[in-house]
């Protein structure tokens, strides 16, 4: 019995120093963890809306009536006191998970690129959503109309090109970059 509680106070003291490493450890990490999300969104959003200098996080009141559930920030872009666009960050559900996304809108309503950020969709299939083979096809559309997924034949106007045999990782993106346009269409009213 003695033995028993003996080996028992040593585990859980060797748990209790574990768990003291790991939380001191997740502590010294999270600053510099927050500073690199921040630098990657703002590196998202300058890829996506070319242009813009500064961005202006736009509160979620003013696109609250739109129907975007995935939606997560919307930033104006601006250079000086001239508007470029937005940018739209959602997070779609894929086939492996969620898809963060962030959409640039020109303040003309066309689509200025698309950036595909953390993801866990397929290597070699639903992963190909990065490629700019795809995410380039939603560049330039207008955002008067909803785009849809074209599984087979040939993607044109509002339409896109599936990955083939990634359609559900295709319709998320897509789900997303719709998102974005109602939430485009909430803020420019």
């Amino acid at each position: 019995m003695n033995s028993i509680v003996k080996m028992g106070g040593t585990l859980f003291a060797f748990s209790a120093v574990a768990a003291l490493l790991l939380a001191g450890t997740n502590e010294i990490t999270k600053p510099i963890i927050e500073q690199r999300d921040l630098q990657a969104n703002n590196e998202a959003r300058t890829q996506v809306l070319p242009g813009s200098k500064d961005f202006k996080e736009i509160d979620k009141s003013e696109y609250s009536s739109a129907n975007a559930p995935t939606v997560k920030e919307v930033f104006q872009g601006i250079d000086g006191s001239n508007e470029i666009g937005y940018t739209i960050k959602t997070s779609p559900k894929g086939y492996g998970g969620d898809i963060e996304l962030t959409i640039g809108i020109s303040k003309d309503g066309k689509i200025m690129g698309v950036n595909v950020g953390n993801n866990t969709e397929t290597p070699g299939l639903g992963a190909k959503a990065a490629d700019p083979a795809f995410k380039d096809q939603y560049k330039g559309k207008e955002v008067s109309t909803p785009i849809e997924v074209e599984k087979s034949g040939v993607a044109s106007g509002n339409k896109v090109k599936a990955i083939s045999g990634a359609t559900i990782t295709s319709n998320a993106v897509t789900d997303g970059v719709n998102e974005a346009i109602e939430i485009y269409n909430a803020v420019n009213k």
